[in-house]
């Protein structure tokens, strides 16, 4: 397993690098120096005492980037009731059931859903935490990343109006709006890493417009800004979702987020499957992000992303897995092939190729998470690097190697590296026991059916 200063990977079949010319390498070597990528080229001399991973047999790519989960719903998959539930029942059915959860659960629940992201190829991921029953904190998921190893940005959700005041989540489980705010701004101070490399950075994030005040979301953009970190929240995500801001603010979602600075190169909006063509160019102009989660959007009957108009606005678009209780798994790649399909289904078979599909899965989750050191294999970047077995039963007969990562599946992860350090080596968690995350996962699911 890496755990030197300095790596080598050599002869790799192939380099998809991402880099400004979008280069794919066959038989070069990758040099990582202190968790950076320090030389890009063929035949390239081991440093003394470097570790060395023969890459002859390995699709190479960043690492993927996931850039919308609900970590904490790794405990909450398959549940009944909500198997065939649209967004706004869907969300009450699940509301009591979250209810019970209890910092442990959260740990518990990010951790499994941190290894399962890891185990496809995952490097970075961010996390909208919202609801802090008995005692959670967003502590408890930080805590949870650190024995992963992979990289988090955890924002801090908030809802705020519950069923009383108009909103749709139960009273019990809003909170103070002056205690959220207060609680950002102590994550931020505690845990915010703002220099390249980061393994933990924090967002502010309240949940969506039908569970906070307008105050909330302006107050938030405030604080975030002061503090110069993101800012995330759903946005226009279904039909309900437009209804309500329609009924409610007077105005679709889009314009709402506008009124209260909820766009620009610091924000970033998950779903955003019912932007009309407005709301594209608006996101478009100001540089405003969407993370586009389709399995999840399949699975509630929420729509189809206009991932190929809104790529030919120019907006800045990154993958998200949502989280498992309405995608049910996390995988990116998985993910990525879905994204694919849906186009050709909305716009016709050469909608979206699967390169273009595999950069906004690396590159596009980058930018808008404002990481500029992550999502190429270029020198100068951070060494966050994912190696694909070149051939599998999943891709025997497969013509080309990089478009089967996408086309072909499913596929597990071999190697991932993140800051040149192995976190998946030999498709095995290098950091933690499988198997424990298993049995705190069945203990927690055993309270959390019985009531």
């Amino acid at each position: 397993m890496p755990h030197n200063n300095n790596l080598i990977i050599k002869n790799a079949a192939i380099i998809v690098t991402m880099d400004s010319a979008r280069r794919e390498l066959q038989h070069h070597d990758i040099l990582v120096q202190d968790g950076v990528i320090a030389a890009i080229n063929q035949n390239i001399t081991p440093p003394d005492n470097a570790d060395i991973i023969h890459a002859e047999n390995y699709i190479i790519t960043p690492g993927l980037i996931n850039t919308h989960h609900h970590l904490y719903q790794s405990l909450t998959r398959a549940i009944p009731a909500c198997q065939d539930a649209f967004l706004f029942g869907w969300l009450q059915t699940l509301y009591p059931i979250w209810g019970r959860m209890n910092a442990d659960d959260i740990f518990t629940a990010t951790q499994a859903g941190l290894a399962e992201l890891a185990l496809s190829g995952c490097s970075l991921t961010s996390d909208h935490l919202y609801i802090f029953p008995n005692g959670a904190r967003l502590d408890d998921s930080i805590h949870a990343a650190q024995t992963i190893g992979i990289r988090l940005l955890a924002t801090r959700g908030a809802m705020s109006i519950g069923e009383s005041k108009g909103g749709l989540p139960p009273d019990r489980l809003v909170e103070d709006e002056a205690d959220i705010l207060r609680d950002c701004e102590r994550v931020i101070n505690e845990y915010h890493q703002p220099d390249d490399g980061a393994m933990i950075q924090i967002g502010v994030a309240p949940c969506s417009p039908f569970s906070v005040s307008r105050e909330l979301m302006r107050d938030a953009a405030i604080l975030a800004r002061q503090h110069k970190v993101r800012l995330h929240t759903h946005l226009a995500e279904n039909q309900e979702d437009i209804d309500y801001s329609l009924a409610s603010f007077n105005c679709l979602p889009g314009e709402y987020a506008e009124s209260l600075g909820w766009v620009g190169a610091d924000v970033w909006h998950a779903h955003c499957v019912k932007l009309n063509d407005d709301e594209i160019k608006l996101f478009a102009k100001t540089g405003t992000g969407i993370a586009h989660c389709p399995c999840s959007n399949c699975r509630l009957g929420s729509g189809i992303l206009p991932l190929r108009t809104m790529l030919n606005a120019g907006v800045n678009i990154g993958l998200g897995v949502d989280g498992s209780a309405s995608s049910d798994a996390a995988h990116l790649l998985n993910e990525a092939r879905q994204a694919m399909l849906l186009q050709r289904v909305r716009y016709g078979a050469d909608a979206v190729s699967a390169r273009a599909i595999l950069e906004i899965a690396t590159l596009g989750g980058a930018k808008i998470l404002g990481r500029d050191d992550l999502g190429a294999i270029a020198v100068g970047k951070r060494a966050d690097i994912a190696l694909w077995k070149k051939d599998t039963i999943a891709t025997i007969g497969a013509w080309d190697a990089v478009a089967s990562l996408i086309f072909c599946g499913p596929h597990q992860v071999d190697t991932l590296l993140v800051e040149g350090k192995a976190v998946v080596q030999s498709g095995r968690l290098c950091k933690t026991d499988e198997t424990r995350i298993i049995e705190a996962g069945k203990k927690s699911l055993t309270r959390l059916m019985n009531g």
